[in-house]
């Protein structure tokens, strides 16, 4: 990676400093003492005068005068004088002087120095300038096939995208096969998938799977504030792509190049539609059979030009989804390869625990563990450790400092109980795991932690239900203990009145609205400012959807009150258990409600 230096003035400064030392030893050296005639005559007539050079104007030489040569120079005067140094017995000759040495060390040195500092400038400002003109150049960062260390085995979880994607490391590596029959390999693959579920390493590993270099970079590194230069990096990635295929060409987050046209812009001509246009073009003009393949992700395919996902452009979509439950496994083992793990991990418990969680979920994890562990001075990562690093990714950081009023912690611990105690009464809801008092992240106080012994793809009508009756479990054992409410609830209410929305706009679990979806995503306000969420139904509509979700909640919340008030004395005893211990198991309270 070429490095830049950073001019300074210092660099002048030390220059001028070394020209003046230099100049000042040059003096002190050749320094040459200048005398008037008269005294030269003097030195002469006492024998003083070791040798001298004359030239047409000028007497120089040496005089020794106690014990020490030094050099001097006169004016000439006598033209007599080879008579008078021939009856002295002095050596004498006729030069002409010479200022070569003194020329060069005096003036030509300093004159070098002055022209490199020139010289650095200049070439700074050149490159500065190169830097400017070359702006249309692509940003992509090459990696070589002797550079890409990833491979299939570092990617797990994700067992159905990696078979689609084999059929491209086969025409990467034996395109003959392909071509032979007439085959052509799809121009564009699109990798759609929620963030953090490997696009980007899947992308990475079919290369080096292939063998081939890997160019990457991102959508918004096309696009700039002078028009045409995103156009002009496109050119130039699939010029150098052509000279270096078979390659790959990764363009990671699609969307923030390939947006529709004509949403939330200026007009048509704006930079990012220049860009896109540009891309367009080349995708369909690029031979198959050259090798270059086009792979890109996104998780926002919503949002794509419909232009770009035509046949012939990103044909093949390749679905990167959550892993369920036997992929969190897999990629489990990949990192805890990584870490010192003890024996005893139980995988299997850890994919239970983490539902709904991508690659980077479950790679942070381990880190937090790991993390923990050292923290505790333990040689090796246990079970403990991965329990509690789940805990605190789920619910954040435990906050024991954080002092709370008795009144508000007995507030805190019936409202979890309550929580816990509606889970444990209805059907078909989450196992009831752990319950704490011990505040939490930003705002929690307390929570209740829910662990699904299954993944879930779809919800009957009865299980939202009791998952809101659930969540409405907590401010209904305060009213029934305390007899008030308090602000602890905002969050169950919002996701309560979130769950009953969807039912009745877009699950149709609803028996006076119907069979009816309401439900339309937010479009983006006047120039991609603001979001505004339209619909296309009467204000009658609208008031019955908003009377129907607020009957759900009423008639929800009054079944936790029900629920609680058969149970209120198992409620204050376990509110009184988790005050004593802080933090319980969900089988103790189960304890509790079969004691009773």
């Amino acid at each position: 990676m070429e490095k830049h230096h950073k001019f300074s003035i210092w660099y002048v400064l030390i220059g001028i400093w070394v020209v003046l030392i230099i100049q000042n030893y040059i003096a002190s050296t050749y320094a040459v003492q200048t005398i008037p005639y008269s005294q030269f005559l003097n030195y002469l007539k006492a024998n003083q005068v070791v040798e001298i050079a004359i030239s047409e104007n000028q007497i120089q030489g040496k005089m020794k005068i106690d014990s020490e040569e030094k050099k001097f120079k006169t004016v000439r005067v006598d033209p007599e004088l080879s008579k008078m140094l021939e009856q002295y017995h002095v050596i004498f000759k006729g030069q002409i002087e010479s200022t070569f040495l003194r020329d060069i060390f005096s003036w030509i040195f300093p004159l070098i120095i002055f022209v490199g500092i020139w010289y650095f400038l200049m070439k700074r400002m050149s490159g500065q300038q190169a830097g400017f003109m070359t702006l249309g150049k692509n940003k992509a960062r090459i990696y070589m096939e002797n550079e890409l260390n990833v491979t299939f085995d570092d990617v797990a979880g994700v067992d159905e995208a990696k078979q689609e994607l084999v059929e491209v490391i086969d025409f990467l590596k034996t395109p003959d096969k392909f071509t032979d029959l007439g085959g052509k390999i799809p121009k564009g693959i699109l990798l759609v998938g929620p963030p953090g579920t490997g696009k980007t390493l899947l992308a990475r590993a079919v290369a080096g799977e292939s063998g081939v270099p890997f160019f990457s970079l991102s959508g918004s590194e096309f696009v700039e504030m002078f028009v045409g230069l995103g156009a002009a990096r496109v050119r130039d990635l699939f010029v150098q792509a052509k000279q270096k295929a078979p390659c790959i060409i990764f363009i990671d987050e699609l969307d923030a190049l390939g947006k529709a046209r004509g949403v939330g812009g200026m007009g048509g001509h704006d930079e990012r539609e220049q860009t896109l246009n540009q891309l367009l073009v080349e995708m369909d003009g690029f031979d198959p059979k050259v090798g270059v393949i086009l792979m890109a992700a996104t998780n926002r395919p919503e949002i794509l030009d419909p232009a770009l996902l035509r046949p012939g452009r990103f044909d093949r979509h390749v679905l990167v989804d959550r892993p369920d439950k036997i992929g969190r496994m897999e990629i489990l083992k990949v990192h805890l390869k990584q870490v010192k793990a003890a024996d005893t991990i139980n995988i299997e418990r850890l994919a239970e625990m983490t539902p709904g969680m991508v690659g980077a979920d479950l790679a942070n994890l381990v880190n937090e563990a790991a993390l923990l562990a050292v923290r505790r001075n333990q040689k090796e990562v246990g079970m403990p450790d991965f329990e509690e690093a789940v805990e605190r990714i789920i619910a954040g950081l435990e906050k024991k400092n954080r002092l709370i009023n008795i009144k508000e912690r007995e507030i805190v611990a019936h409202h979890e109980i309550g929580h816990a105690l509606v889970a444990l009464s209805l059907p078909g809801t989450d196992p009831v795991q752990k319950i704490s008092i011990i505040p939490r992240g930003i705002a929690a106080l307390g929570y209740t932690m829910q662990v699904p012994t299954e993944d879930r793809f779809l919800m009957k009508k009865s299980e939202l239900l009791n998952r809101i009756a659930t969540l409405l479990g907590g401010r209904a054992a305060e009213e029934i203990i305390f007899g008030d409410i308090s602000t602890g609830a905002h969050n169950d209410l919002s996701r309560a009145t979130d769950t009953a929305k969807s039912m009745v706009k877009e699950y149709g679990m609803s028996s006076k609205v119907g069979q009816v979806y309401f439900a339309h995503e937010k479009r983006l306000g006047l120039l991609g400012i603001g979001a505004v969420e339209s619909h296309d139904y009467s204000e009658a509509t609208a008031e019955m959807i908003d009377r129907e979700i607020q009957e759900i909640i009423a008639n929800e919340y009054s079944r936790a009150l029900e629920i609680l008030k058969s149970r209120e004395d198992i409620l204050k005893k376990g509110a009184q258990l988790l005050l004593e211990k802080e933090k319980i198991e969900g089988n103790e309270l189960q304890a509790l409600m079969h004691d009773s």
